[in-house]
C-alpha cells in the first residue's frame, strides 16, 4: 500500500521511490515485480540527460470493491514467518 500511495503522486523511478520509502532497491524490487503483475503498476524505462536508463514506474487506474470474499482471497497469498524458514520463537 505504501508504494502505491507513494506512486498515486506521479511516476517516480526506482531509487527514488526506495528512498523515499526507506526500503532497499531489491525488495522494492519484488514489490513492483507484484505490482506489475496483477496490474496495478507499470513501468518504462527512460534516458536521463546523461545517458542514464531510469526505470521509472507508475499506478494504472483501478478500483478495488472490498468485501470479505476479496480479504479472504488477498490473504491466501500472504506468507507467515513460518513459510518463510523464520523462526517464530523469540531470540533463535
Amino acid at each position: 500500500m505504501r508504494v502505491l500511495a507513494a506512486l498515486a503522486t506521479g511516476p517516480t523511478y526506482v531509487s527514488q521511490l526506495a528512498r523515499d520509502l526507506g526500503i532497499s532497491r531489491a525488495l522494492l524490487q519484488v514489490h513492483l515485480k507484484r505490482l506489475q503483475t496483477v496490474g496495478l503498476v507499470s513501468g518504462h524505462i527512460e534516458v536521463s540527460d546523461d545517458g542514464k536508463a531510469m526505470k521509472f514506474y507508475e499506478v494504472m487506474p483501478f478500483a478495488l470493491c472490498l468485501t470479505p470474499q476479496t480479504l479472504a482471497t488477498a490473504s491466501e497469498s500472504l506468507t507467515d514467518s513460518a513459510d518463510r524458514g523464520e523462526s517464530t520463537k523469540k531470540g533463535t
